[in-house]
C-alpha cells in the first residue's frame, strides 16, 4: 500500500466508526425489548430475539473458554467494529488476546483471537456470509459457528487473503477438539440443544 492508500483506508475506518457510533447511540435510546440482541452488519440493523437454545449454547462455549482463560478475556454480546462497511458486530462469544486494551472505549478487532456465533434463524446468512468474511479479513484465527438447526459446529481456521478455507464440521454430541488452536481446549458439545 502507498501512503495515500493508507490514509484513505484510515479515513474510511474513522467515518465507519463515527456512523456506527451514531447508530448505536440511537439504538440505545430506542425501546429495544428485553431479550433482543442488536448489531449492525454491512450497515443494516439486525434485531433478533434470544431463545433459550441460543443462550444455552453460548453459556456452554463461554464457560469452557472462561474456565481456561478467565472472565476478563471473554466477551459476549459486546460491540466490536470489524472490517467492511459499517460492521458493528456483537459476537456471541469472543476471546481477546492477553495483551488486549481498549481503544477509545472499545475493544479492537485486531485483539480478537476466537469468535463463536450461534445461529439464529433470522440472521444465519450473516454468520455464514458477511460476518465470516469480516472475521477472516480481521485475521481472527479461529471462528466457530454452532448451528442448532443442523445440530453441527462449523470450524474455520487460518484465514488467508480475507477468507477461510473449507470448515471442519462436527456434529453435536461429538467433542470439538480445538487443541493446537488459539483456544487449545476440547469443547464438549453433548449438552448443546437443537432447534
Amino acid at each position: 500500500m502507498t501512503v495515500l492508500e493508507d490514509r484513505i483506508a484510515m479515513a474510511d475506518a474513522d467515518a465507519n466508526t463515527k456512523r456506527l457510533d451514531e447508530w448505536f447511540e440511537r439504538l440505545e435510546r430506542m425501546p429495544v425489548p428485553e431479550g433482543y440482541r442488536v448489531e449492525i452488519v454491512g450497515g443494516n440493523v439486525h434485531m433478533t430475539p434470544q431463545r433459550d437454545t441460543h443462550w444455552a449454547i453460548i453459556f456452554r462455549i463461554a464457560g469452557a473458554v472462561a474456565e481456561k482463560y478467565g472472565m476478563d478475556r471473554v466477551l459476549s454480546d459486546v460491540r466490536i467494529d470489524f472490517p467492511g462497511h459499517e460492521n458493528g458486530f456483537c459476537p456471541d462469544v469472543a476471546l481477546l488476546k492477553d495483551s488486549a486494551k481498549k481503544d477509545e472505549g472499545r475493544w479492537r478487532c485486531e485483539d480478537v483471537v476466537f469468535v463463536a456465533e450461534v445461529i439464529s434463524e433470522g440472521t444465519a446468512r450473516n454468520d455464514y456470509g458477511p460476518k465470516k468474511t469480516a472475521y477472516a479479513v480481521a485475521g481472527v484465527p479461529l471462528y466457530v459457528i454452532a448451528d442448532p438447526y443442523q445440530g453441527r459446529c462449523h470450524v474455520y481456521t487460518d484465514p488467508k487473503d480475507g477468507d477461510y478455507g473449507d470448515p471442519v464440521r462436527v456434529d453435536f454430541g461429538t467433542d470439538l477438539d480445538l487443541t493446537g488452536s488459539v483456544v487449545d481446549l476440547v469443547l464438549r458439545t453433548d449438552g448443546f440443544p437443537r432447534d
